[in-house]
């Protein structure tokens, strides 16, 4: 533990003369190949620094903020795009959490472009519409839901302890909520941190993604959106723009949707391979291109079928969820127990425990 906050120390200043770099290069360089071609040192140094580190809730958390979300803004700033070069007068302090957190600012505009989770014939070809603000859930979620989910994570790491006498389908369960609980509490606290030292309004990370009742409805409103608004324009709507020219109007947006999958596949594997620095078996990339080849049959159902027949929400949500919880048995947790996340894991809240006992004796 002591090494991995070590090197944490000593990689933020490394983090912020980078991140200082890049702002000086979108100032004076010009968008296009000469300004990509200014950026890749950055891009390789990001893809390097999950791999300074062996704690897994460090090098999953790095991975995930500087080798994927802070890479692919800065390849949408290489070409004047994305959050980056949404706004010509930010500030240094701005740009660096903006590049390295995984937060969106909130748009003060009455409609902002969410994912439609139902679309139908005449949608132009978009997995997005322009929606009210209101629909959109609140930044500001209560703390108490965050609480909740906090207790309910130590619970889940204390049943951990008894899992012998548990059945191997309900400690996969447990796996998956650990997963989500762990997530979105390590964006809420960066999101938190963001918002109160640069007093920025910030849009939320997930939107009960239980709650889901389509594969859309999960991928594209529901599940992580820090990952599906960076995602939509470095992959989405680039891939869209050539289908379009090749396979027509009426196909190109099931060509996207499927080119979003095949990239998230590569990411995770990449995610899986700091983790577990292990040969891939790309049983992880499986899972996201299998959740690609069903969403892109789901969307084409539904232009044919939506209009006259739906299934309701009390049968619709609860297959929804099923068929998610039944793919990550079958593709997404194996690959973490091969990779002993979980074993590494279990370990790390071991020596935290003993940290902060050791630390309680001390005081």
């Amino acid at each position: 533990m002591e090494s991995n906050i070590f090197n944490l120390i000593k990689i933020c200043p490394i983090i912020i003369i980078s991140l200082t770099y890049c702002y000086w290069i979108r100032t004076f360089i010009q968008p296009g190949t000469k300004r990509l071609l200014c950026l890749l040192p950055i891009i390789c140094l990001n893809l390097f620094i999950p791999l300074t580190f062996t704690s897994v809730h460090l090098t999953g958390t790095l991975g995930f903020f500087f080798a994927w979300l802070a890479n692919f803004k800065l390849l949408l700033l290489s070409f004047n795009k994305g959050p980056l070069s949404s706004h010509s007068s930010i500030s240094l302090p701005r740009f660096i959490a903006l590049s390295c957190l995984p937060i969106k600012i909130q748009q003060n505009s009455k409609t902002n472009k969410t994912p439609n989770p139902d679309i139908k014939n005449g949608s132009k070809g978009s997995n997005f519409e322009t929606r009210p603000t209101s629909k959109t859930p609140n930044s500001n979620t209560p703390f108490l839901q965050y609480a909740i989910k906090i207790i309910l994570l130590g619970i889940l790491v204390k049943i951990y302890d008894y899992s012998e006498n548990i059945h191997p389908k309900i400690i996969l369960i447990m796996y998956c909520f650990h997963i989500y609980f762990m997530l979105e509490i390590i964006l809420v606290i960066f999101a938190t941190m963001a918002r109160t030292i640069l007093g920025l309004e910030l849009e939320p990370q997930f939107n009960n993604p239980i709650l889901s009742t389509s594969l859309q409805d999960f991928w594209g409103r529901r599940w992580n959106l820090m990952v599906t608004s960076i995602m939509r324009p470095t992959i989405y709507e680039p891939t869209l723009k050539v289908a379009k020219n090749l396979v027509g109007l009426k196909w190109a947006t099931l060509v996207a949707v499927f080119g979003t999958f095949v990239v998230s596949g590569l990411m995770h594997e990449l995610i899986l391979f700091y983790l577990g620095r292990l040969e891939p078996t790309f049983k992880m990339f499986g899972f996201f291109v299998f959740h690609g080849v069903c969403l892109t049959v789901e969307i084409g159902l539904k232009k044919v079928v939506t209009d006259r027949w739906q299934l309701p929400r009390f049968v619709s949500g609860p297959l929804t969820v099923g068929f998610f919880f039944a793919t990550c048995f079958w593709l997404f947790l194996p690959e973490f127990i091969r990779c002993r996340v979980d074993a590494m894991t279990f370990e790390e809240y071991a020596a935290l425990g003993v940290f902060v006992r050791n630390l309680t004796s001390a005081l």
